[in-house]
């Protein structure tokens, strides 16, 4: 303040007019805004005992293009970037491990989260097909415990498609295990000519055995270790019983 804010003060009387002395600085400052402006008037008054210094007497001195100091971003603001750096990183790891290291731990992990496994579908779902040709006179018939046989010279289908699970062959004639799930299978016995071996595809439109008709050719069907009997025959065609 200058000699005359400082008498004033000393009179302890109120004043009008200041004037505010800029001193020089070797490094350039922003300009005061119009709030620090204020303050001062509000100070001189408060000193003197009443308010008669107005902004318009601090002087000539320009306020209006004084901005104040932004404020600083707070540690929450540097932890929420920092997070979201360390998320972006490792989704890259993550696609680049896919590419070029499939076979990971995290990989074979994630696969086990998205696989769907499908259901397998019950033996009764299956639709059943005559193991003679059509054009066969065999004399198909089925046993009280679910066993179909006959004996006759002629072409053997398999019930249904499925894998030879296995082949075995004891005394000159063979037995033939077809899987047509991890559940459902078929046991043929009593065959002379076998035309697969262990893992073909069979189909039951295309025969994969023979018998010459001198001995009994039996097939039985199992759920699991259970002999199924709940079917009959409709002709030589074998018939879920519902």
């Amino acid at each position: 303040m200058n000699e005359q804010l400082d008498y004033a003060q000393m009179l302890e009387i109120p004043v009008s007019t200041v004037n505010v002395v800029k001193k020089k600085s070797f490094f350039k400052k922003k300009k005061p805004s119009s709030d620090l402006k204020d303050m001062v008037v509000e100070s001189v008054n408060e000193r003197v005992g009443d308010t008669y210094v107005s902004p318009e007497n601090l002087g000539g001195y320009d306020y209006s293009a004084y901005q104040a100091p932004a404020k600083q971003k707070d540690g929450a603001g540097k932890i929420i970037m920092a997070e979201a750096v360390a998320a972006c990183l490792i989704a890259a790891g993550i696609f680049l491990t896919n590419i070029f290291v499939p076979d990971t731990v995290i990989n074979a992990f994630m696969g086990n989260l998205t696989a769907v496994k499908e259901k397998e579908a019950s033996y009764k779902e299956f639709t059943l097909s005559p193991v003679v040709s059509s054009l066969s006179d065999a004399e198909v018939a089925v046993s009280a415990d679910g066993v179909i046989h006959f004996t006759d010279k002629t072409s053997v289908y398999p019930i249904c498609g499925g894998e030879v699970s296995s082949v075995v062959r004891e005394n000159g004639m063979y037995t033939v295990k077809i899987a047509h799930t991890s559940s459902f299978s078929s046991v043929f016995t009593g065959l002379d000519t076998v035309y697969v071996a262990e893992g073909d595809e069979v189909r039951s439109n295309v025969p994969f055995a023979y018998s010459e008709g001198n001995s009994e050719v039996k097939v039985s069907m199992f759920d699991g270790e259970t002999l199924l009997n709940n079917y009959t025959l409709s002709g030589a065609v074998p018939v879920w019983k519902t």
